[in-house]
């Protein structure tokens, strides 16, 4: 994956204090860099970003500094219906933005990865 040249010293003021967050991000880190290694990532404000032809998946905290993990959030084309996303909305019509909680590494499983890997099928063709 792309990485810019301030990206450790970015990501480790993103996580702050959140060293079981920043953990869990490595981890989906490692994901994403294995299932999409021409894509690149950016440290920002609020989020961490992910980017093919455009931005595909974002990483951020939970609002509530009391909760543990990420949420990991994506767009797709469609809305997606699981109970695992606590959050979507359609900023534009037929673009819908999904937002999944992830408190442990074990969420980060098949049924996350496949949604993003949908996700990032879907930012080509944008």
């Amino acid at each position: 994956m792309r990485i810019p040249e301030h990206y450790p010293a970015d990501l480790l003021r993103f996580f702050d204090g959140r060293p079981d967050s920043l953990a869990l991000y490595e981890a989906l880190f490692q994901r994403l860099d294995a299932a999409f290694p021409e894509a690149s990532v950016k440290v920002q404000k609020s989020q961490v970003s992910f980017y093919g032809r455009r931005l595909f998946a974002m990483a951020s905290l939970p609002r509530r500094k009391k909760d543990p993990g990420l949420v990991v959030s994506f767009g797709l084309g469609r809305r997606e219906p699981s109970p695992r996303i606590t959050v979507a909305v359609e900023p534009y019509p037929g673009r819908w933005t999904h937002h999944v909680p992830v408190p442990e590494e074990r969420e980060l499983d098949g049924e996350l990865l496949g949604w993003l890997w949908e996700a990032w099928e879907f930012n080509k063709t944008k």
